[in-house]
């Protein structure tokens, strides 16, 4: 019979030693394999007990732990050792992919909408309402125009005298739908697709008949053509005295948009949104080039979609705009929306009315999730609750082991290098800012000149003026790099690039910028760190932790601590050693972060008895310098 040395405290009483340390003989697994990181019900799962068992044994260490609580691999190991249980690391032979639940769209692995609908059977698909984002420059008529689609064609409603907002709402033409997204603009739009959404079938581009294209329509065409969407021209305006098609006509032109009735391939329709004039015109050439599109899903499948926009009302409380895309979001069913997850105890359209069911392309409102999820985030129906809370703790679990989130990792020009010599056919996109027309022209033309065999460079957008924040957007969604020349960068962009890691580069003379693409594309660029130092604590008090080394507990006097962050141990103004942060903890909690003010449990690496009360942990990170 095994038997397992306790601290006084720590000791069962005789009956429960018994059935613990005779485990075998009870026919339990005498190992099991754990990962880094897993719940009270799978371990207990592996272990062949109830879970109560487990919990038990994690009150004798002073650790409350519910049945959905997430352990790491050394308190999972303790458990297993009260229970005579070995618990191991995984065998890793080669990589395989992990399984995960036949719903699951994780933010690392989100299938495309698109993906899913091909994935089904031919014969299942039928034709589906084309989702139509409008876009364009300030004051060029977006708002305006979407408000007379909504006002002809959808009946002006509210619900129980309270005024019903969404984020998308369908129209009716000729007994065919047509699903219109209600955004503020490009940023919003990329903003989704940033988050690996591909909701938009159609962009109308509206354009000022008295004003022409215009910088924000410029960047408005990159945002569309970056999501390989088809663009509609709405010419609008033309009830002005000074409206002139014919140099919209030009400028469109001059942006690779050549109307089809000067042999081009774009649709343009001149409309007044303020009279409705040529409205309805433009209506019938969406549902037109929606027919050539063929647009389809299968109502019967899989039910995905995205989310719209989501709010926390004061009277109804969460409430999320849904976009259906594949299958029939029905009420009642199970649904998982990123870390979130809920049952539909209501669904509205965009008039208020209730709905039952909700086909493909269909926005409809719905309550009864238990967080408020981003726009843009997938989600998934479930086959039932138990289902959803299942996948919502492997996507918590995944989170915790740090897994790459769903966009794609961004671009930088020592990537380029890496990818070519990995045989990969590379395209290097770039954002290009200028100070000025005469110097955006040439400053583009050197770039493109550098393309060859192995890489192709493509302009993503080329404007005149300062970096902005929907640059960067632009940037995270085609993994672009972003070059200024001359110019300046606004705050707001600097923050989101620090955040996303977009590469900004800065140049003022063009054979220097030259000269560091052309190294770049050749390997030869080294990349330039720095240590940055993020935050320092101080050790207050000593724990030792069985198989978890020497626990330091600490006050974070400034910064932030993060984990597997590197770190010095400093006393008396000396180092002592240079280490990285093991585990980080809040009391029993294993977390990424503590910042200022909070106090912290650090468990340094390699330190496992040279720690002195008054000890100055400084945390830093190596960071690159753009």
């Amino acid at each position: 019979m095994t038997t397992t040395t306790k601290e006084p405290a720590q000791i069962q009483d005789d009956g429960q030693a018994d059935d613990v340390a005779n485990g075998d003989a009870a026919g339990l697994p005498s190992s099991i394999v754990v990962e880094e990181y897993v719940t009270v019900r799978a371990l207990a799962e592996r272990m062949d007990r109830s879970p109560i068992d487990l919990i038990k044994v994690l009150m004798q260490f002073g650790i409350m732990a519910p049945i959905d609580q997430t352990l790491d691999h050394d308190t999972a190991a303790i458990v297993g050792e009260e229970l005579g249980i070995e618990v191991l690391w995984p065998v890793v032979e080669e990589e395989q992919p992990e399984e995960a639940p036949p719903e699951d769209l994780r933010p690392k692995e989100r299938v495309l909408i698109q993906e899913i609908v091909a994935g089904e059977v031919e014969g299942s698909l039928v034709e589906r309402p084309p989702v139509v984002a409008v876009l364009g420059h300030v004051d060029h008529g977006k708002t305006t125009l979407l408000d007379r689609i909504r006002r002809t064609n959808v009946v002006d409603t509210e619900a129980g005298g309270i005024t019903q907002h969404t984020g998308a709402y369908q129209v009716e033409v000729e007994g065919k739908k047509i699903t219109f997204l209600d955004t503020p603009g490009h940023e919003a739009f990329t903003a989704m697709r940033a988050r690996g959404a591909q909701v938009t079938d159609i962009v109308i581009l509206v354009v000022a008949a008295d004003d022409g294209i215009m910088p924000q329509t410029r960047e408005a065409i990159s945002h569309a053509r970056a999501a390989d969407v088809t663009i509609i021209v709405a010419i609008n305006k033309i009830d002005q005295p000074n409206a002139n098609i014919n140099r919209v006509m030009e400028d469109l032109s001059t942006v690779d948009l050549t109307p089809e009735e000067w042999g081009g391939d774009t649709v343009t329709v001149p409309i007044s949104a303020l009279n409705g004039d040529g409205v309805n015109d433009l209506l019938d050439n969406i549902l037109v080039v929606a027919e050539l599109d063929q647009h389809q899903a299968n109502p019967s499948g899989q039910c995905v979609g995205t989310v719209i926009e989501a709010e926390l009302d004061k009277q109804r409380g969460i409430t999320a705009t849904l976009l259906v895309q594949n299958g029939t979001l029905k009420r009642g069913a199970s649904l998982v929306v990123g870390d979130s997850w809920g049952r539909v105890k209501a669904m509205t359209d965009h008039e208020g009315n209730p709905l039952k069911t909700a086909g493909p392309s269909t926005p409809t409102i719905v309550l009864g999730l238990n967080g408020v999820p981003d726009a843009g985030e997938v989600f998934t129906v479930t086959k039932n609750d138990k289902a959803a809370r299942a996948l919502v703790a492997d996507r918590q679990n995944q989170a915790a082991r740090q897994v790459l989130t769903a966009a794609p990792a961004p671009m930088t020009l020592e990537d380029m290098f890496a990818r070519v010599e990995g045989g990969e056919a590379a395209t290097l996109n770039i954002i290009v800012r200028a100070d000025t027309q005469g110097t955006l022209a040439p400053v583009v033309h050197s770039l493109e000149q550098l393309a060859n065999d192995e890489i192709n460079v493509k302009i993503m957008q080329s404007v005149v003026g300062d970096i902005t924040e929907s640059d960067v957007m632009l940037a995270e969604a085609s993994q672009a790099i972003i070059i200024g020349f001359g110019v300046n960068i606004d705050k707001s962009a600097l923050v989101r690039a620090e955040q996303s890691g977009v590469e900004i580069r800065h140049y003022r003379i063009i054979y220097k910028m030259i000269e560091d693409v052309e190294l770049a594309l050749a390997g030869m660029l080294d990349p330039i760190f720095e240590e940055v130092v993020i935050g320092h604590a101080e050790v207050r008090q000593m724990f030792r932790v069985r198989r978890g080394g020497l626990i330091a507990g600490c006050m974070v006097l400034d910064g932030v601590v993060r984990r597997n962050s590197q770190a010095r141990l400093v006393r008396n103004d000396s180092t002592i050693i240079t280490t990285t942060i093991e585990n980080l903890k809040r009391f029993t909690e294993d977390v990424n972060e503590v910042r200022g003010g909070y106090e912290c449990g650090i468990n340094l690496a390699g330190v496992n008895s040279d720690l002195q009360e008054g000890d100055i942990i400084e945390v830093f990170e190596k960071q690159q310098v753009r």
